[in-house]
């Protein structure tokens, strides 16, 4: 296999086969969309990540004009790029996510130069590089979302399987279609309210806890007139868990600067803990939104057998797309999570009904 070095001038190549030719448009074309992509990105993004997603798209320019050189006068039309990356210029357009970052981290993993003889080792590890990239913005973009998805994903979750168990449950108790409505409506609002106060709790006593371990105000006003030789304040960094040597480097760093004592890690902490409120409010939408997908099929006057069988189908139906979403966001196989979750939350349903025939069964 052969690579071009860095900076070394392009071989002249008298009349490439057609085969090569095509090749080297598609690459072009896919370069030239890539790097639409990261403008796209870096239009809906400001500071630090608009910066480094316009570095990656005049990577992606400058491999275009690889690809340029080589073709010469063959350059031909301009060609669209794959349909996977317009796809995903369309959704960054509209949307510009921490998920369409997590599509394009995965995308990036694509990357077929590793086994292309014309394009140069620096291309290659470019390509390497704008992975780990993409891999760092994504990871920042979900710490900023974290608790928030997370109530949203676990409420969606949590109202689709246990108020379908609920509703096949009381349908193999030989309940009949209006009594299975209110009791799906029931716990669509009981289960509703319950995770969103509970997720309220959860977060706010999080936080309380970080806000209760970050360093008093008072302490940090005291910096200026502590004793710069016995220097105390890196007791203060030490009681945190942080090893001597390093205590007693930041301990000077503060003093030398005169500035507060500030703890970064509380800090971030809360950020990343999100706020209760918008954990609590996820939570309960996205229960409800989950809980009544089941109870649809009743509320449209479906019943027998037919009612709980489109309610399964329906419920499949989401679980596959959370666990499809989770998967994306994680970095982990879509398919995976998306059958996992079915398996879950079908089989939660099954033994519920099972249960509830069997009670049926005995008290009628």
């Amino acid at each position: 296999m052969r690579f071009w070095q860095p900076g070394a001038v392009t071989p002249t190549i008298e009349d490439p086969p057609d085969a090569s030719v095509r090749r080297w448009r598609r690459r072009l074309a896919d370069e030239r969309a890539e790097a639409e992509l990261y403008r796209s990105l870096a239009a809906r993004r400001n500071g630090e990540d608009r910066e480094i997603l316009l570095g990656i798209a005049d990577a992606e320019t400058r491999h275009a004009a690889h690809w340029e050189r080589l073709l010469g006068d063959d350059v031909g039309r301009p060609q669209r790029g794959s349909l996977r990356t317009w796809a995903l210029i369309a959704l960054a357009r509209r949307f510009g996510s921490v998920f369409v970052l997590a599509l394009v981290q995965q995308a990036e993993t694509r990357t077929p130069y590793a086994a292309d003889a014309d394009a140069t080792r620096s291309m290659a590890a470019d390509e390497r590089l704008h992975e780990e990239v993409v891999r760092g913005l994504a990871a920042r973009g979900r710490a900023r979302v974290s608790g928030t998805f997370r109530a949203a994903v676990f409420g969606a979750n949590d109202g689709l399987v246990s108020n379908l168990a609920l509703v096949l449950g009381v349908s193999g108790g030989g309940l009949e279609a209006r009594v299975i409505l209110l009791t799906g409506l029931a716990g669509l609002l009981a289960g509703a309210l319950s995770m969103g106060a509970g997720e309220w709790v959860s977060v706010r006593s999080q936080r309380e806890l970080l806000a209760a371990s970050a360093p008093g105000h008072a302490t940090q006003e005291l910096v200026p007139h502590l004793d710069v030789d016995t220097n105390e304040l890196a007791l203060v960094y030490r009681a945190r868990g942080i090893p001597a040597v390093e205590a007693e480097r930041r301990a000077q760093a503060v003093l030398r600067s005169q500035e507060p004592a500030h703890d970064a890690s509380s800090t971030e902490g809360l950020e990343a803990v999100g706020s209760a409120a918008g954990a609590a409010g996820s939570s309960f939408a996205f229960f409800a939104c989950g809980a009544a997908v089941p109870v649809l099929p009743y509320a449209l006057g479906l019943g027998g057998l037919v009612a709980p069988i489109v309610a399964c189908a329906l419920v499949g139906v989401a679980l596959l797309v959370i666990g499809a979403v989770v998967g994306v966001l994680s970095g982990g196989p879509p398919l995976t999570r998306s059958l996992r979750q079915l398996a879950i939350g079908l089989g939660a349903a099954a033994i519920t009904y099972a249960v509830g025939t069997l009670a049926g069964a005995t008290l009628g």
